[in-house]
């Protein structure tokens, strides 16, 4: 949950910049952001879960699974930003209230983007310290 705030910053900071307001599409733009920013604070947490759950350290376990998950986080990441520029830079009738959705959308998965690869396995290496995890034999 913590990817949330960081890609209602990335989106609102995106408006600020581009001199956009905030209306109905730049909301459902954010919407739409929060699904797939959770995603990717999912992804680095699950596999640092798993990896400690086979008998890792916790600092080694995050750092290989925020390595492991770049590419697929990269990957998505780029795809969905890249696939809203054009609702972004669109011209012609009507154009002006769908620029704040792809604003949005861009800016924020940018935004968060940069900061979750950072944040994420910070903030799980000081939580994390809290809660022990029960390592359980794995049988193949």
């Amino acid at each position: 949950m913590l990817t949330v705030p960081l890609a209602l910053a990335g989106a609102l900071l995106s408006l600020w910049v581009f001199h956009q307001t905030l209306n109905i599409f730049s909301e459902i733009g954010m919407i739409m952001l929060i699904g797939l920013v959770t995603k990717n604070g999912i992804l680095i947490v699950e596999f640092t879960n798993q990896k400690r759950e086979k008998g890792m350290g916790k600092r080694a376990a995050v750092v290989e699974a925020a390595a492991q998950r770049l590419r697929p986080i990269l990957m998505t990441s780029l795809a969905t930003s890249l696939g809203a520029l054009p609702i972004a830079l669109s011209l012609g009738a009507a154009a002006t209230s769908r620029i704040p959705l792809g604003i949005v959308v861009v800016g924020g998965i940018m935004f968060s983007l940069i900061l979750t690869l950072f944040v994420i396995p910070a903030v799980y290496t000081y939580i994390s310290s809290r809660h022990k995890v029960h390592v359980t034999e794995v049988t193949e």
